[in-house]
C-alpha cells in the first residue's frame, strides 16, 4: 500500500494558469504592493507551513516590508508574517 502525502494534491486551476500569465517570485514585489499568490514551488513542509498561516494559492497578500536578502513581511487579513528569502523565492505572484 502506497502512502500519498497530504500536500501532494493535484495542481489547482490557478497554478496551471500561472504557466500562461507572467508571474514572478514574491521577492520581486514592491513594498506596499498587493499581489495574488498563483503558485507555490516549495516542498511539502513549505506548503504546510504556509497553510498553517492561512496562505494558499489564489490568496491576496500585501507586501509590507522587504529586505535586501529577500526576506519579506506580508499581511493577510490583518495578520503579518515574516518569510525568509528562500521561501519568498518559491512563491509566485501576480499583481492583484
Amino acid at each position: 500500500m502506497t502512502h500519498t502525502p497530504v500536500c501532494s494534491l493535484p495542481k489547482t486551476e490557478a497554478e496551471a494558469e500561472s504557466k500562461k500569465s507572467p508571474s514572478y517570485p514574491l521577492v520581486f514585489a514592491s513594498e506596499g504592493e498587493r499581489v495574488k499568490v498563483v503558485s507555490l514551488h516549495g516542498g511539502c513542509l513549505m506548503r504546510e507551513r504556509l497553510l498553517s498561516m492561512g496562505i494558499n494559492v489564489d490568496d491576496e497578500i500585501l507586501v509590507v516590508h522587504k529586505q535586501e536578502n529577500g526576506a519579506v513581511v506580508i499581511e493577510k487579513a490583518g495578520c503579518r508574517y515574516g518569510l525568509g528569502g528562500g521561501m519568498a523565492h518559491k512563491i509566485n505572484v501576480i499583481k492583484a
